[in-house]
């Protein structure tokens, strides 16, 4: 086994019956699916990877009840570090923070980092309508800065209604991880808390596509150096989940910087056949040579988590 796996989710039973009695049986167009942690193992087992990344996905946490929200928060989180406890050689988790409530997203991760053990810390793109580096945030992240934490940002439902017949994970989330990435830069975030090491979901969704499109678009808002703010939007680590295509390959591999592309699979929102499709694609890609290759699959995701281990 060769491959960690930075983006893998997971779905504490408590958790899921929580959003069940609310009403909510679906993230993204994605009817919740089945997990445990040994159908995580065995499905690692059979694709080649070492370690999961065991993050939440959307909706997070805070459906609008700020006390639930942290509560449930901290359920989740110390499911994650019992799961990591009892395989400490198969699991990592990014703690999740119940925002828009930065107070208590900030206190809640500061627990999960200093008392739990977590890897880093999960957020949403968006958390009801505000986007990540709204200065709104700026506490949350001058914490996340003095650790040096790694931030997974995974996408959520766009604060807009969606398109008849199209779900949101096959479009919307790539647009809201590429708000979110711009709005990070706009704010300055990646500069002014240059210890935070950040990984946008999905290959960054348009960014590496469109970067050059939003740097200029950014300079006539901020009149920053366009160079500048083109090597922030690079700054970013950006994982392959669903994105390990011969069409979006090349794009993200020009823009990121050399060893800023991590692995990724998206189970089990990402079914098996998904993980097996992208994982193949990436394994047989012809413009890696051996030693990006091996960076991709483990050795770039080994220098943001040193704990984890690819097998």
């Amino acid at each position: 086994m060769t491959r960690i796996d930075v983006h893998q989710h997971l779905l504490p039973p408590r958790y899921t019956a929580w959003l069940e009695r609310k009403g909510i049986g679906e993230a993204g167009g994605r009817a919740l699916p089945a997990w445990s942690p040994e159908r995580a193992v065995a499905l690692m087992d059979e694709h080649g990877i070492g370690t999961g990344v065991l993050s939440l996905s959307t909706p997070g946490t805070h459906l609008g009840d700020g006390a639930e929200a942290r509560e449930m928060a901290r359920s989740v989180n110390e499911y994650a570090a019992e799961c990591v406890k009892d395989r400490p050689d198969r699991f990592g988790f990014p703690a999740t923070a119940p925002l828009p409530d930065v107070d208590a997203a900030t206190g809640e991760v500061v627990h999960a980092l200093d008392e739990l053990g977590a890897d880093g810390v999960t957020l949403l793109g968006n958390a009801d309508g505000t986007y990540l580096g709204d200065p709104s945030q700026e506490p949350l992240f001058a914490e996340l800065d003095r650790r040096s934490a790694v931030v997974f940002v995974h996408p959520s439902v766009l604060p807009a209604p969606p398109v008849p017949g199209i779900p949101p994970f096959a479009v919307d989330f790539l647009l809201d991880t590429t708000r979110a990435a711009t709005n990070l830069v706009l704010h300055d975030i990646p500069r002014r808390y240059p210890n935070l090491r950040i990984v946008l979901a999905h290959g960054g969704g348009f960014l590496p596509y469109a970067a050059h499109r939003i740097a200029a678009a950014l300079f006539a808002e901020t009149g920053r150096d366009p160079g500048e703010l083109l090597d922030d939007l690079a700054s970013f680590y950006f994982d392959t989940a669903l994105t390990a295509s011969p069409a979006s390959l090349p794009s993200l591999l020009a823009f990121a910087r050399p060893g800023h592309v991590v692995y990724g699979s998206d189970w089990p929102f990402a079914p098996d056949l998904a993980v097996a499709y992208f994982g193949a694609m990436l394994a047989e890609y012809a413009d890696l040579d051996e030693a990006t290759r091996a960076a991709v699959d483990s050795g770039n995701a080994l220098r943001l988590f040193p704990r984890l281990t690819a097998g």
